[in-house]
């Protein structure tokens, strides 16, 4: 049975030919998805595998009081910042002969040594170093190696310094290991979510293209092997024949995916998942991988085929004993209906308009699912409203099929509605974020640089000489946050507001007056101003102003120790080469002085606009790939239907029907299933956003239609779709020609 099932595989002439070159190419397209998401996955997890020698903590060393004999080194972590690139920078310094080294590093740098990351050492090549090198004091002895980088684009640096030097900086650490820890600690779940969001949107469209292709032709395939019982076939062997027919072409197909995918692996190396490109070895599946490849996707095409024959197995006349399917219930979109109801409210409770997680999921639960049990009931619905409004025959044939089995017209899109859906929810919500956070970045506050200077900020001698040249710069205005010795445990600015710790100058004040105003004859005023140094949503910004006010309390700043400082440039150059020169040139001088990632509210508000930007790029290129993928399905459904109508078709052909109208009917059937999926999953992913956005209070944001970035991309996969099925009607004319009128 084996060798007959393959013979009619291989050698069951043109027809059987075509249902192969069908399988196979739907089959090749959905393996070739699946292990570009397979290696983007596998890429991230060998890079948040690596030792996270960034997230070592270490202790405290008591004043710089230490062991003789110690064996550790003292290190100090801080995040630098470069024309909107972030640069890792460590100094450190070893205490003994065995201090730790950073993995990818040979040694540690001696000091007056640093070694770069390949990536950073072009760039201070390409730099003036008053704008960047000058930050790092003594030369490049070295780069450090990929085991310490995440990607070949990281910037990073390691340098050497002296045990006092490095002991002078706030927030150093005395460290005797290298933490094992893994990268992404921070955003791996977050990152792992995303992926399982992929999964959900990208895997399933996958297995609705490989079940429709080993599907293909099922009531010609039924009638034939109901024959072949007939005369004298036994159940079993139908089975067998049915998982040979199916397994072969899933299997071709398998091995034409695996061959695909080394071309299109270029591109996927460039892909930007977290932020930044993976090193384009890691992206690529792994061995075991391949094989369960090979193995599942055959062991899934024979399952399918042997449950689209479960008749014939139960008996040879199962076949012509059919029955009209009932058609689907109203009942299938209250789960839609009731999801996006909680949206619209119940999931936003309190008097803050707090969102409830728990609900939240599962009205998104309930959306989704919806979705999946609605498509069949509105495809009949669009179909018989297509018949009563629209005149011609062609648009009659094709929405009385569909009416009469929306639910296998409805199969093989199916598994594109959750991506669409998540795809548009993210690129509904991502813009109202970003316009958000540039109108506080277009405010009073675009070009003020945050400079926070450690946690014991630096001493009066040390911040005043710090002051004096950040003022030397011509058009550069300085706003210094001095801490106070000991916090004002009994005043507060506000009745709801956290005791003072940090205090300004008046005179510097009245020069950023959205921050607040001096009561009259006061000098200084105390108030947290460490919160508009340390906030790291611009969001938040105006939700803490005014940080002084006529109730501040009057204080003196004599002694006390500079904690931050805000820089503003003169707006007339800030946005010119040389006031971005200059803004370096005070970025690295800060540096210097031990400030923590130098940022403008501006470059802070792009920085987080472009991570968000980058996953609403990543959904929608998950929406693009799940459109082509459903016109994949819809195409191998197209060539199934004309294989099991290519007798009626035929004979509606002699009996005088153009050929263009036949056309018609196989383009309506197929179009419409794919428009209508995609334009409900739209509308529920826009319910979705808009209630979420109005919800979360987010001041500065509110709802905004998906930029062009969004309609471009479903409408070239959408044409992307229709242009494929196109491609399988001429195929129509040529199956259709009278030679075929005649039955078997």
């Amino acid at each position: 049975m084996i060798a007959l099932g393959l013979r009619l595989s291989l050698r069951g002439g043109g027809e059987a030919v075509a249902r192969l070159a069908l399988i196979v190419a739907g089959v090749a397209a959905g393996v070739t998805v699946l292990l570009v998401t397979l290696s983007l996955f596998n890429a991230f997890q060998a890079t948040s595998a690596r030792p996270c020698w960034e997230c070592t903590t270490g202790t405290a060393p008591s004043g710089w009081a230490l062991d003789a004999t110690a064996d550790g080194a003292l290190w100090n972590y801080r995040q630098d910042y470069y024309a909107g690139q972030s640069i890792k920078r460590l100094d450190a310094a070893a205490l003994g002969p065995r201090a730790p080294v950073v993995p990818g590093l040979a040694r540690m740098p001696a000091p007056g040594q640093y070694y770069a990351s390949p990536a950073l050492a072009r760039l201070l090549a390409s730099v003036p170093r008053a704008q960047l090198g000058d930050r790092f004091p003594g030369t490049l002895a070295g780069t450090v190696g990929r085991a310490a980088l995440s990607g070949p684009d990281e910037l990073t640096v390691v340098v050497g310094r002296t045990p006092l030097e490095v002991a002078a900086i706030a927030g150093t650490r005395q460290v005797d290991t290298v933490e094992t820890g893994t990268g992404y600690d921070d955003f791996g779940d977050l990152y792992r979510f995303g992926f399982a969001v992929a999964a959900i949107g990208l895997f399933v469209p996958l297995l609705v293209l490989v079940g429709t292709a080993t599907r293909l032709a099922a009531a010609r395939r039924e009638a034939r092997f109901a024959a072949i019982r007939l005369v004298g076939a036994t159940s079993r062997q139908i089975s067998v024949l049915a998982a040979m027919d199916a397994a072969v072409g899933a299997f071709l197909g398998a091995l034409l995916g695996l061959a695909l995918f080394p071309l299109v692996r270029p591109a996927v190396a460039d892909v930007r998942v977290t932020g930044a490109r993976f090193f384009p070895d890691l992206v690529a599946p792994e061995p075991w991988q391949y094989a369960a490849v090979l193995v599942c996707v055959p062991l899934l095409a024979g399952g399918a085929a042997l449950w689209s024959l479960r008749r014939v197995r139960v008996s040879p006349l199962g076949t012509v004993r059919k029955a009209a399917p009932r058609p689907p219930r109203v009942w299938r979109v209250i789960p839609l209906l009731a999801g996006l109801g909680l949206f619209a409210g119940p999931v936003f409770r309190g008097e803050g308009h707090k969102l409830d997680e728990g609900l939240a999921g599962a009205a998104l639960a309930l959306v989704m699912v919806g979705l999946v049990l609605a498509g069949p009931w509105l495809t009949m619905l669009a179909a018989r409203l297509a018949a009563r409004v629209t005149g011609g025959a062609a648009t009659l044939l094709a929405s009385r099929r569909l009416a009469a089995d929306p639910r296998g017209a409805f199969r093989s899109v199916s598994g594109l509605v959750l991506a669409v859906f998540l795809g548009t929810a993210i690129a509904g919500i991502v813009p109202a974020v970003v316009s958000g956070q540039q109108a506080v970045a277009g405010g009073t506050l675009t070009g003020v640089l945050r400079a926070p200077l450690g946690l014991g900020g630096l001493p009066p001698r040390d911040g005043a000489e710090l002051l004096d040249r950040l003022r030397s710069y011509p058009g550069v205005g300085v706003l210094p946050v001095y801490a106070l010795a000991e916090p004002a445990e009994n005043h507060v600015i506000r009745p709801d507001g956290p005791p003072p710790t940090t205090a300004v100058e008046c005179a510097e004040l009245a020069r950023f007056p959205v921050l607040g105003t001096c009561p009259a004859g006061a000098r200084a005023v105390m108030g947290n101003f460490e919160r508009l140094v340390g906030v790291d949503n611009p969001l938040t910004v105006d939700r803490i102003l005014p940080l002084a006010g006529p109730s501040s309390r009057p204080a003196t700043t004599t002694g006390l120790s500079l904690a931050a400082v805000l820089v503003r440039l003169d707006a007339t150059n800030s946005a010119d080469a040389d006031g971005a020169a200059t803004l370096e040139r005070v970025r690295t001088l800060l540096a210097r002085y031990g400030a923590d990632a130098p940022m403008t509210f501006a470059e802070v508000a792009q920085t987080r606009a472009t991570l968000f930007t980058q996953i609403e790029n990543i959904a929608l290129g998950m929406v693009a790939l799940t459109l082509l993928t459903g016109g994949c399905s819809l195409v191998v459904a197209v060539g199934g239907g004309l294989m099991e109508r290519r007798q009626p078709f035929t004979l509606l052909r002699l009996a005088g029907t153009p050929a263009r109208t036949l056309a018609s009917v196989v383009l309506l059937e197929s179009a419409l299933p794919l428009v209508l999926a995609a334009a409900v999953a739209a509308a529920a992913g826009f319910g979705v956003a808009g209630p979420l956005i109005d919800g979360l209070a987010m001041k500065n944001a509110s709802p905004a239609m998906p930029g062009p970035v969004y309609f471009a991309t479903a409408g070239a996969g959408l044409a992307a779709s229709l242009l494929v099925i196109l491609m399988a009607l001429p195929l129509l004319r040529h199956m259709t020609a009278p030679d075929n009128a005649r039955f078997e």
